[in-house]
């Protein structure tokens, strides 16, 4: 079945009331960037542009794109007490994100080592550090119990323990919603896909959950037959996000196309965050999900025209004024 954009519908259109429209749980690193012709092959050395150190990570990402798009926010992560979380601290506070939640020590702040080629794509290797001492018990502990309560919806990846991702789906608050992108992919389960509301994956991220290639082509159907394969899973809904194609959102009510908003791309980094980040508050404000899509495409067009991830992400009125 397929449906028009308008027919997708958000089944929480009315809601309790909440501290936070968006709660992030999740990474935060210190990007360290280089600009590349070309990346490397095994053995090889290739020159560089000068090293560039910018605020990142999945989670504090997310946090800032929202804040910047006017979202009440709270992140909820862990750093190391050295340079690198001040950095990221310090770029949260800026954006307006309340960073009650953000845990100092226990190891080093998380890095990402970053090559960006000259059509703006990416390659990222990730050091996670810190970020893999988020616990569950930090989940149960205050403030982050408190924080999961006042929130709205929550938001998570898998750059932080899954099993601190399994704890925050159990301290949901009835009525708040779960948003998940699983990068890097791996296997779910089934409680953490129930939640799921929507699964955000891209084609990469679908084919590791799915285990399999679906409708037997190379790479495993089309974007329609991996949705249903991942509805099938256990999530209420799912968001398909296909690059220059734009993105495919699916629900029970069918499935529906959403189009990429075409812009001349400097820099990826960061973009898919600000799209999920820009998708998950307006779900909580209570569009619909191909609506929120839509908008969040916007989002990650204007971020990827700009050099950096968290410095590169839109205010509501740039939005409006691309």
């Amino acid at each position: 079945m397929y449906a028009s954009v308008a027919q997708l519908s958000h089944p929480y259109r009315r809601q309790p009331m909440f501290d936070y429209d968006l709660l992030v749980v999740g990474s935060a690193n210190a990007d360290l960037v280089i600009c590349v012709e070309r990346r490397p092959g095994a053995g090889e050395t290739v020159l560089g542009s000068d090293l560039a150190l910018h605020p990142g990570g999945k989670g504090a990402n997310q946090a800032v794109a929202a804040a910047r798009l006017g979202a009440r926010t709270a992140l909820l992560a862990r750093v190391g007490d050295d340079a690198h979380g001040r950095l990221l601290l310090d770029s949260q506070r800026a954006a307006g994100v309340d960073t009650a939640g953000v845990l100092v020590g226990g190891a080093p702040t998380g890095v990402a080592l970053i090559t960006v080629d000259p059509s703006g794509d990416n390659s990222i290797v990730v050091s996670p550090g810190a970020n893999g001492r988020l616990t569950p018990d930090d989940i149960r502990a205050a403030p982050a119990a408190a924080l999961l309560t006042a929130s709205r919806v929550v938001s998570a990846q898998l750059e932080i323990p899954l099993e601190t991702v399994t704890e925050v789906v159990r301290g949901l608050r009835p009525g708040a919603r779960f948003v998940l992108n699983p990068s890097p992919p791996r296997e779910l389960p089934p409680d953490v896909l129930a939640a799921c509301d929507p699964l955000i994956v891209n084609e990469h991220e679908a084919r590791v959950l799915l285990g399999a290639d679906v409708g037997g082509t190379a790479v495993g159907g089309t974007p329609e037959e991996w949705a249903g394969a991942l509805l099938a899973l256990g999530p209420r809904s799912v968001v398909v996000t296909l690059g220059e194609d734009g993105a495919l959102v699916a629900d029970a009510s069918g499935t529906a196309r959403v189009p990429a908003v075409k812009v001349n791309a400097v820099d990826t980094t960061g973009a898919g965050d600000a799209f999920t980040a820009a998708l998950a508050w307006r779900l909580g404000a209570g569009e619909s999900l191909a609506d929120s899509a839509a908008y969040a495409a916007r989002v990650g067009a204007v971020a990827v025209t700009r050099q950096g991830a968290q410095a590169s992400f839109p205010t509501a009125d740039e939005v409006a004024a691309g």
